[in-house]
């Protein structure tokens, strides 16, 4: 069990695509997991005033018609932010994507979102560290059998 000394919050975020700078959040959850076990749940689809191109609705489900009268990012910045408010955050790959995105929407709002201060706890960073990725690791998992002669370029081909 996890033991914390303040909240923390675990992000995922659906967005209209991967560049921080053009793209727009379309759905955000964030569970927040307190001191003593409790859990609050906040998630919101949010109208992100540009087209969802259709590789992004394939992702993950969300069609302009669904989020047409959402609210947009700024007009729920403030309730996001104070809800984010002396948390520590985390996440599956949210520090190279979720938490960058959060901080690019929370600056086009005219907020400051302040990371000083958190811990940041990325699962897809803690799981690469304790599973094994090399070629044999890959070979096993999905021929299921031993890779030999590692490193020669026929095995490895192969």
């Amino acid at each position: 069990m996890l033991q914390l000394s303040k909240p923390l919050a675990v992000i995922d975020l659906e967005t209209t695509g991967i560049n921080l700078s053009a793209d727009r959040i379309v759905e955000i959850a964030i569970i927040k997991i307190m001191p003593d076990g409790k859990k609050i749940i906040k998630r919101k689809l949010l109208n992100p005033e540009i087209p969802i191109p259709a590789a992004s609705t394939e992702f993950h489900g969300i069609t302009d018609d669904m989020i047409k009268d959402a609210p947009t990012f700024r007009q729920v910045a403030n309730e996001i932010k104070q809800f984010l408010e002396n948390t520590d955050l985390a996440g599956y790959n949210s520090n190279r994507f979720d938490i960058p995105m959060l901080a690019e929407e929370f600056l086009r709002s005219g907020l400051d979102f302040h990371t000083t201060g958190r811990k940041f706890l990325d699962v897809q960073k803690i799981f690469h560290q304790m599973e094994q990725r090399t070629l044999g690791a890959a070979y096993k998992f999905y021929c299921n059998k031993v890779l030999t002669d590692a490193h020669s370029a026929e095995a490895d081909a192969s």
